[in-house]
C-alpha cells in the first residue's frame, strides 16, 4: 500500500515537472514571437560606428595582502574603499594613491564593501555572516591613515589605536545564516540591502539593526545585488547560482520578473544607466543585458576566444560601453549595440574580482586577486 502512494507521488511530481517545462517553453516562444528586432543589427545600422578606446592604469594601489574581492567608490569620486581575503578594510585616496583608514576584522574572506551615500561610513560584510557598518569621521584623530604604498597600512603604533578605535564604534546591522555576498546602501545612509549564501536577500534598517524586508526566491547562493539607480525607484536586481536573475519590488518583497538564460553560476549584475534594462555576468564566460520593458534577454556579449567567467561589469556613464572584468586576467571592452569587442586591457596577475565605475564616468577601478587596485582612465 506504501509503495502505491510513493509511486502515485512520484508519477505526480514528474507529471509537474513536465507541465512546468511545457510552460517554460511556451513563455519563450511568446517571448520570441513579441521580438520585433535584434539590438545588434539595429545597432550596425547607425551612423558614427564603435567609439574608439583610449584607456590604460592611471594608478595602483598596494596594501592587501591577500585577494581584493571588492570595492566601493565614494559619491565624492576620489576615495576608494576595498576589501580582501586578508580581513582588512583600506579606504584609499584614489588621487594621491595614500591610504587614509585601515580596519581589521575579525574575519578573513570580507566579501562586500559599500560606501555610505555621505560618505561618513562604510559597510562590509564577508564569512561572519554579518555586515557591519563603520564610521569614518570619527572623533579620534588618530583613526586616520595617511601612509605612503611602501609603508605597511597596519603597522603598529598610532594606527591601530585607531583601528581600536573604529572597531569599537562598529555597528552589526544584518545577520544571515550564511555568508555574506555583496552589500550596498540604498539612496540614504539608514537603509541596507545585502545579499548571502543562504539564498536570500534583505533590507535593514541601519540605525535599529532591524530586519525590513526579506526577499525568498533563488534556489541556490545569491552572489550580488543592484539597487535601481532612479532616486524614486523602488527596485532590486539579483544573480545567484541557480543561474537566475531576479527583479524585486522592495515594497512587496515580490520577485516581479526573473530571466533564466545563463548556462552557469550568475557572479554579478549592473543596472544599465537609465535604470530600464540590466546586465549580467557568469561563469558561462558571457555577458547578457536584460529589457524590463521588453521582458526578455535583448542582448549577449560572447567570442569564441572569450572562456572565462565574467565576475564583475558595469556600463559606461551614457551606457554605449559595457565593461567585463574576467577570470583571465583582462577587461574585455564591449560596444553595448553593436556587440562587437572593442579591446582588452591587461595589467592585472590575476583573475579580476571586482570593477566599478566611478561616480562621474571619467574612470573605474579594477580589484584583483593579485592583491591590487587599479584605476584606468
Amino acid at each position: 500500500m506504501a509503495s502505491d502512494k510513493n509511486s502515485n507521488r512520484y508519477d505526480t511530481l514528474e507529471n509537474l515537472r513536465k507541465e512546468a517545462e511545457q510552460l517554460r517553453k511556451k513563455l519563450q516562444a511568446d517571448r520570441k514571437n513579441l521580438n520585433d528586432a535584434e539590438l545588434f543589427v539595429m545597432g550596425k545600422k547607425s551612423e558614427g560606428g564603435s567609439p574608439s578606446i583610449q584607456v590604460r592604469c592611471r594608478r595602483i594601489l598596494k596594501g592587501h595582502t591577500g585577494k581584493v574581492l571588492d570595492m566601493d567608490w565614494s559619491l565624492d569620486k576620489r576615495r576608494i574603499v576595498s576589501s580582501s581575503q586578508d580581513g582588512k578594510i583600506l579606504v584609499w585616496d584614489g588621487f594621491t594613491t595614500n591610504k587614509e583608514q585601515a580596519i581589521s576584522l575579525p574575519t578573513t574572506w570580507v566579501n562586500a564593501c559599500a560606501y555610505a551615500p555621505s560618505g561618513g561610513s562604510i559597510a562590509c560584510g564577508g564569512l561572519d555572516n554579518k555586515c557591519s557598518v563603520f564610521p569614518l569621521n570619527s572623533s579620534s584623530n588618530s583613526s586616520t591613515l595617511s601612509v605612503s604604498n611602501k609603508q605597511n597600512p597596519v603597522s603598529s603604533g598610532p594606527a591601530d589605536t585607531g583601528a581600536g578605535t573604529i572597531m569599537q564604534q562598529r555597528k552589526v546591522v544584518a545577520m544571515h545564516t550564511s555568508y555574506i555576498s555583496a552589500c550596498t546602501f540604498t539612496h540614504s545612509d539608514y537603509q541596507i540591502l545585502t545579499a548571502s549564501g543562504d539564498s536570500t536577500c534583505a533590507l535593514w534598517d541601519v540605525e535599529s539593526g532591524q530586519l525590513l524586508q526579506s526577499f525568498h526566491g533563488h534556489q541556490s547562493d545569491v552572489m550580488d545585488a543592484a539597487l535601481s539607480p532612479c532616486e524614486t525607484g523602488n527596485l532590486f536586481i539579483s544573480g545567484g547560482c541557480d543561474k537566475n536573475a531576479c527583479v524585486w519590488d522592495m515594497r512587496t518583497a515580490k520577485c516581479i520578473q526573473s530571466f533564466q538564460t545563463h548556462n552557469s553560476d550568475i557572479n554579478t549584475v549592473k543596472w544599465f544607466p537609465t535604470g530600464e534594462a540590466f546586465a549580467t555576468g557568469s561563469d558561462d564566460g558571457t555577458i547578457k543585458m536584460y529589457d524590463l520593458r521588453a521582458d526578455r534577454e535583448i542582448a549577449c556579449y560572447e567570442r569564441p576566444n572569450v572562456l572565462f567567467g565574467v565576475n564583475s561589469v558595469d556600463f559606461s556613464a551614457s551606457g554605449r560601453i559595457v565593461l567585463g572584468g574576467y577570470n583571465d586576467y583582462l577587461v574585455h571592452v564591449w560596444d553595448t549595440i553593436t556587440g562587437e569587442k572593442l579591446t582588452a586591457l591587461f595589467g592585472h596577475e590575476n583573475r579580476i574580482s571586482c570593477l566599478k565605475m566611478s561616480p562621474d564616468g571619467t574612470s573605474f577601478c579594477t580589484g584583483s586577486w593579485d592583491t591590487t587596485l587599479r584605476i584606468w582612465a
